[in-house]
């Protein structure tokens, strides 16, 4: 029975420790179709929206494979996060992330990447790949803001 297929949801949570200034984070992170600089899976990101930042901007993300997902910011705080949904693309019912900057001094601050999901259906063994398959993005991708923040 651990192969029928059902509605799951988690949570998936990754934090690194950049050194660098907030202003300096905030912007990187807040040119929303920015992220082929810093996301390798990511080949092209444009707007679908006349909005360019804050809520209501919409961006589309064209990945290596040609997978196409739709994002839409939800939530602004400049300096401090923002959070976006995707409507398309995924195989998921519901995708929230939010990407938070929390200064630890000065000179260097806490990015800290979070989301919620909800699958289409999908057998248990389906949705913990699905899972550990962002895990492994999210990491990957701070690794590589770190790497090009701190330079």
């Amino acid at each position: 029975m651990t192969s029928a297929k059902k509605f799951h949801s988690g949570t998936v949570r990754k934090r690194i420790l950049i050194n660098a200034k907030n202003d300096k984070v905030w912007k990187k992170i807040s040119n929303i179709v920015g992220l082929p600089e810093w996301i390798d899976e990511i080949k092209k990101a444009t707007y679908l929206s006349k909005i360019k930042c804050g809520v209501g901007a919409i961006r589309k993300l064209t990945f290596d494979d040609e997978n196409v997902i739709e994002e839409h910011i939800v939530l602004w705080n400049p300096k401090q996060s923002f959070s976006y949904i995707a409507t398309t693309g995924l195989p998921l019912r519901v995708y929230h992330a939010t990407i938070s900057i929390q200064s630890k001094n000065k000179k260097s601050v806490y990015l800290t990447w979070s989301s919620y999901l909800n699958s289409e259906k999908m057998t248990v063994k389906e949705f913990k790949e699905f899972v550990s398959y962002l895990e492994t993005f999210y990491e990957k991708s701070l690794r590589v803001l770190k790497s090009q923040l701190e330079n």
